[in-house]
């Protein structure tokens, strides 16, 4: 076996694995979310969730060093046990969940979430406080879309970001929450043969560009105002929602 050798994927790929990389430095957000999905332009999505978990942990390696003590401790506490045992319930049920069902519910409360934030208008940007109840809804919800359809972000992020952390703060959180997500998904990951010698070693070829990526998005974040980064959040939260709903809803329409 050898890796995928077409030019097309590695025009698709190479963007995606750049996107996720400042994704996990920090910078975007939902930008992670778009990396199975610009793989699916040129093969299959479980292929492409295969080939990109192994580069995720490299990533989430990179960042959990560059924010190495810069966490907040509270949000880890609530939502940590309930990311996990939203990836237990995803585990058990993958084989009765239909992607695109998940995929269209996740996009839907991404929009909510957002359209919130325009209501409110400035009301948004006044910090909420921690919500232990939101934090366990919201940490499963994580944790099991980040399972069944790597959508782990935007759940994650409608706990956290009305928080209203410093960017450091937010996002060495989320470094160490996804971290440990990932590394437990390698188990159930290979038993669902995501792992086969094609993606492992087309992994490797991509690898050099995640740490310059993630690098990328930690100096990104540490050098954008604070306001600007929220309001990237909520852009890109905005359009990436829109994006899993059409693609949520192509199967009900087809």
């Amino acid at each position: 076996m050898h890796p995928i050798s077409d030019p097309l994927f590695y025009a698709a790929a190479i963007p995606a694995v750049f996107l996720v990389g400042m994704s996990k430095g920090g910078f975007g957000g939902t930008l992670a979310m778009l990396g199975v999905p610009l793989m699916a332009l040129v093969i299959s999505p479980i292929q492409g969730a295969g080939i990109m978990l192994p580069i995720l942990i490299v990533m989430d390696a990179v960042a959990l060093f560059a924010y190495r003590g810069t966490f907040d401790r509270q949000s880890l506490i609530i939502l940590m046990p309930a990311g996990i045992l939203g990836i237990g319930i995803g585990w058990a049920t993958a084989a009765y969940v239909h992607e695109d069902f998940i995929t269209l519910m996740v996009g839907v409360i991404a929009l909510l979430f957002v359209a919130n934030y325009l209501y409110k208008g400035k009301q948004a940007h006044v910090p909420a406080q921690h919500n232990r109840l939101k934090g366990y809804f919201w940490g499963t919800v994580s944790g099991f879309t980040s399972f069944v359809s790597h959508t782990g972000g935007p759940p994650y992020q409608l706990y956290m970001v009305p928080l209203r952390l410093v960017p450091t703060l937010f996002t060495g959180t989320g470094a160490i929450y996804f971290a440990t997500l990932n590394f437990l998904k390698l188990i159930p990951y290979f038993m669902l043969g995501q792992f086969d010698t094609t993606n492992l070693e087309t992994s490797a070829v991509l690898l050099p560009i995640a740490p310059i990526a993630t690098l990328t998005g930690v100096w990104l974040v540490r050098v954008v105002d604070p306001g600007f980064f929220y309001r990237i959040i909520y852009i890109l939260m905005g359009v990436i929602g829109v994006k899993l709903v059409y693609d949520g809803l192509s199967m009900y329409l087809s």
